[in-house]
């Protein structure tokens, strides 16, 4: 049996139609653009902007994210065609599935459990900082050093709370959790443009010279596993120049993790035709505009190496007094990552469900909710999940995990839009990614030079896990998969 066989997009289709695998269709354009907008706006905001100005970029972090959501635009035009093409849930897996074979759909599903769980967790933890901050700053308020996360505690409480909150939330269905999406997005929006008006009144033009700082002299650390894989192959140092500028785009990746999610969305979208192109690229393009000016105001209030805080707006507000100002950022973060949470996990239900619809996944875990039509069985372990590795879990390294599985996706979804283009050139498209093959292929040169610039050890621990993957492929999932077992049928039959 051939690993790299493939189902029909007709069949992938066919399978929404059964009913307990059907999904209820409520959303509309607005509700994607605010699923990506309210997935996206939030780490990279809140936490990761300050670190990589700091670290790696100086000044010129605005050029990062440039150079980061160019390569996302890339990898959007490819998953536009295919989320209009191939209406159903799952996002890159199912896309795979369709084009490439259920072996390598298998990997990239497994990828996605990786990038949404973990990148659930990570952020858990960053919004119970926040959350800790407010109850001792406005409410005078602290909590027992033991269930309050950070070095020495037993577990961290407050992340593992907000992470069952919201898998509630997603049980109880899916119109809710948008218009819940919906209220924080809003808020969240008005204080980051808050932020940029306020603050622009406290930028100083010095601090951004140089834009672009020097590079440091080579310290030796190219030869660790804590220096990128470019660095190992070349040589050098990724801090400030042109390699900390490729070296800081590769850490705020993570602030455009999520566009992906709204195509996980399509099978539960009234018109997926014409509102998926709407909701990846909108959001996409007013997230990396709020990136640059947000970036932009951050480092010309602050020299950009006090901006290695896990709260850089709230610190940038502190250098000027305004206590309120740093509340009200605050408050602004908090729910900023609850909303990147809920997304998360949602995305996470989603993949999880379309694997279990093809049986690569055990088929009770996609069972539909009787009366809220969610796959509730999903959510409650996809939640579960999270909360523990939230609670008990200090992931240092968690968003370059994250990053170098969502990077890695892309790629292969870039990749599968030159095949269906051979292999299904007549199928439906309401959206024709442009300049196929050179545009796919630029796509996945440019995310791939991303990877190499994220720590070896980065690397080993996502080989880890994709080698668990296989081996759970080739010991469950491909002996009960709908597909091969319809073709041990078929075979057995022309045996006979």
């Amino acid at each position: 049996m051939d690993i790299m066989r493939t189902k029909s997009i007709e069949q992938s289709i066919r399978d929404t139609e059964e009913p307990e695998f059907k999904l209820k269709k409520s959303l509309g354009a607005l509700d994607l653009l605010t699923f990506g907008i309210g997935v996206m706006i939030g780490t990279g905001i809140f936490v990761l902007t300050g670190v990589a100005a700091a670290t790696s970029a100086g000044p010129a972090i605005a050029i990062s994210f440039v150079v980061s959501g160019i390569a996302c635009a890339l990898a959007a035009l490819c998953y536009a065609e295919y989320a209009s093409a191939v209406p159903v849930a799952g996002s890159a897996y199912t896309y795979t599935y369709a084009t490439i074979g259920e072996f390598i759909a298998w990997i990239i599903g497994w990828d996605l459990i990786l990038e949404f769980t973990v990148g659930g967790a990570a952020v858990s933890i960053g919004w119970s900082q926040y959350f800790i901050s407010i109850l001792e700053n406005w409410f005078g308020i602290s909590l027992p050093a033991a269930v309050a996360g950070g070095e020495g505690a037993f577990m961290n409480l407050p992340a593992a709370f907000i992470a069952l909150f919201l898998t509630a939330v997603l049980v109880v269905g899916i119109t809710l959790s948008s218009r819940f999406n919906q209220v924080i997005t809003s808020i969240k929006l008005l204080v980051i443009l808050f932020f940029i008006i306020f603050g622009a009144f406290y930028v100083k033009t010095a601090n951004w010279t140089p834009f672009i700082p020097s590079r440091e002299p080579a310290s030796g650390t190219a030869s660790s596993l804590d220096a990128t894989i470019w660095e190992l192959v070349f040589g050098g140092v990724g801090a400030f120049g042109f390699p900390g500028l490729v070296a800081g785009a590769a850490i705020v990746f993570f602030a455009y993790i999520g566009f992906d999610i709204v195509a996980t969305t399509a099978e539960e979208t009234r018109n997926p035709q014409r509102d998926m192109p709407i909701g990846i690229l909108g959001s996409l393009a007013i997230v990396t505009i709020l990136y640059v000016v947000v970036s932009l105001v951050m480092t010309g209030m602050v020299p950009y190496g006090e901006l290695n805080t896990a709260a850089p707006m709230a610190t940038a507000f502190q250098a000027t007094g305004q206590a309120w100002a740093t509340g009200l950022v605050s408050l602004g973060a908090i729910l900023g990552l609850t909303s990147v949470i809920m997304i998360l996990m949602l995305g996470q239900s989603r993949v999880g469900f379309a694997m279990s619809r093809d049986r690569l996944l055990p088929p009770w875990l996609g069972r539909v909710h009787p009366r809220f039509r969610t796959p509730y069985r999903l959510t409650l372990i996809t939640g579960s999940a999270v909360a523990i590795l939230a609670a008990f879990t200090p992931i240092a390294a968690v968003a370059e995990l994250v990053n170098i599985g969502t990077l890695f996706a892309f790629v292969l979804v870039s990749i599968g839009v030159i095949i269906l283009r051979r292999t299904q050139p007549d199928l439906p498209r309401a959206f024709r990614t442009p300049l196929v093959p050179v545009l796919p292929i630029v796509a996945v040169l440019f995310l791939i030079y991303l990877m190499l610039n994220l720590a070896a050890w980065t690397w080993i621990r996502f080989f880890v896990w994709m080698a668990l993957g296989v081996a759970i492929y080739f010991a469950y999932s491909r002996g009960h998969s709908r597909l091969g077992r319809t073709q041990a049928a078929e075979g057995s039959t022309e045996g006979s």
